[in-house]
């Protein structure tokens, strides 16, 4: 029996030997300020993970001791650091959409917060269901495809595919439905998602150890109530009751050449925060008015406990030593608060013209707090380095009689990365959108819709790695000819006059 346990106790030595000097490889010359000890602390937490006397002398026979003070990355702080930063990578991509199943689509989002010609304004500026003079409803589908596939170049570091199509099809859309209590007081709900976006790479792409998928989505429930004060000035507001989705997963570096990857997993977590709605209209003239839209921020906390599944022996091992199996993760994030000034003007009987500009807080999403209640609780607040973006849009509306209306629109969205900060998770660029669209009057109470656009974000360059985290690799490339395709189909019911 005691040889037994001496031979069993010399293959875990010689195993924790082994991955202690594929981290003293990989973690050679590398350096960190918050994640640094001497070698012999490594040596220290081997002895204990594998709980044999000899351990620490077989360590010391393989040379992985060096001179007193000298500084390295410990492997047990590594895999904290990708519990933590997993999280902080992974629903980095989301977009705010302007296109929600509206005819706003065929304008590129044109006369967002100004257009108020039907049930939609519950969302783009509640203060413009005090123009609807009857209730009315709207029913809107938008699927949505878009292009996304990387090609890595000669910096990447690890094998593995392009990662095929990552832009996951979506399907979205609304509906709005606003009552007139009164002629000058509405009330109005809405459902519908402006907050979201999903990827989801081959397994075992080149990028799998920062990103494999990932799905954020914010749906929102809306009520919302306007009143006109007077003929030329009408204030809304809402509540934006946010339903938050949140699921990931990355790949986890085994270490040993022999062993397969891990990964980790979120496993879909559901939260809730709430939001404002405000907005406000002013008509100078009967042909002419001006919109404003606020949406506040919205907090959304996801709570949960991570998945690990395929982990290696000396990982798991380190991993279960810290805590972090089945140690519970809470994710708070705030999705952006924005502010949109609109403008619109009616030539003549057929021709309308508009235009929007507007700002999101994208800075204060891209500081989420990460919290990890393991054997050493901690909690970090990241900097994804996100900046705010602007928003411009310009359209028309050509009504060539009263059954018909044909509508164009452009609009021009800033990245909120910038290109030293793109990510696999968050491969975003400057966006342009084209927009077209035309609206029928099936009877006098219903309209069919239908709208297409299409955004271009272009050629977008990439080379990301994480600093004292070389496990990872280094993935170099770019996303060519990046696209989305939004096609929108709508239906509107008013009552009867």
């Amino acid at each position: 029996m005691t040889s037994r346990m001496l031979r069993s106790g010399i293959q875990e030595a010689k195993r924790a030997a082994e991955i202690t000097r594929q981290v003293r490889a990989m973690f050679k010359g590398e350096s960190s300020r918050k994640a640094i000890l001497d070698v012999n602390s490594i040596i220290h937490e081997v002895v204990q993970l594998v709980g044999c006397q000899g351990a620490e002398m077989l360590l010391r026979r393989e040379s992985i001791v060096v001179s007193k003070g000298k500084l390295q990355v410990v492997a047990v702080l590594f895999w904290l650091s990708l519990f933590a930063a997993v999280p902080k990578r992974a629903f980095a991509g989301g977009f705010f959409l302007y296109e929600i199943g509206t005819p706003d689509v065929g304008l590129a989002s044109a006369g967002y917060a100004s257009r108020a010609q039907d049930a939609s304004t519950v969302f783009t500026n509640p203060a413009g269901m005090t123009r609807l003079d009857h209730s009315e409803l709207m029913i809107g589908v938008q699927p949505y495809y878009g292009y996304q596939v990387f090609s890595p170049n000669s910096r990447t570091t690890r094998t593995g595919t392009d990662g095929g199509n990552a832009l996951v099809p979506l399907p979205n859309g609304g509906i709005f439905y606003v009552y007139s209590l009164t002629p000058k007081l509405k009330l109005g709900i809405g459902d519908t998602t402006y907050f979201g976006g999903g990827l989801e790479y081959n397994l075992n792409w080149v990028g799998r150890y920062h990103l494999q998928g990932a799905t954020i989505v914010g749906n929102s429930i809306l009520p919302s109530v306007a009143y006109r004060i007077n003929k030329w000035l009408s204030v809304g507001a809402g509540f934006n009751v946010m339903i938050g989705y949140l699921k990931e997963k990355v790949a986890v570096n085994n270490l040993l050449p022999n062993l397969p990857d891990g990964q980790l997993k979120l496993n879909g977590w559901w939260t809730a925060g709430l939001g404002g709605d405000i907005g406000v209209l002013v008509e100078p003239t009967a042909d002419t008015r001006f919109g404003i839209q606020y949406l506040t921020p919205v907090s959304l906390n996801f709570e949960g406990t991570p998945f690990f599944r395929g982990l290696g022996p000396g990982v798991g091992a380190l991993v279960r030593r810290r805590g972090l199996l089945g140690a519970p993760l809470s994710i708070d994030m705030t999705v952006p608060q924005s502010l949109l000034f609109s403008a619109f003007h009616q030539i003549n009987d057929k021709i309308a013209v508009m235009a929007d500009a507007g700002w999101q807080n994208w800075s204060a999403f891209g500081n989420p707090e990460i919290g990890i209640n393991s054997n050493n609780p901690k909690t970090e607040t990241a900097n994804l380095r996100y900046q705010d973006t602007f928003h411009f849009a310009l359209g028309t509306q050509y009504r060539p009689n009263l059954r018909w209306m044909l509508t164009t629109g452009f609009a021009f969205d800033n990245s909120m990365v910038s290109a030293p900060s793109r990510t696999v998770s968050a491969p975003v660029g400057n966006a342009w959108r084209i927009g077209a669209g035309t609206q029928y009057a099936l009877t006098e109470s219903l309209i069919l819709g239908f709208a297409y656009e299409f955004m271009w974000q272009g050629n977008l360059g990439l080379q990301q790695s994480i600093r004292g985290d070389p496990s990872r690799g280094t993935i170099a490339g770019q996303f060519p000819s990046v696209n989305l395709n939004f096609f929108c189909i709508n239906l509107t019911w008013k009552a009867a006059r």
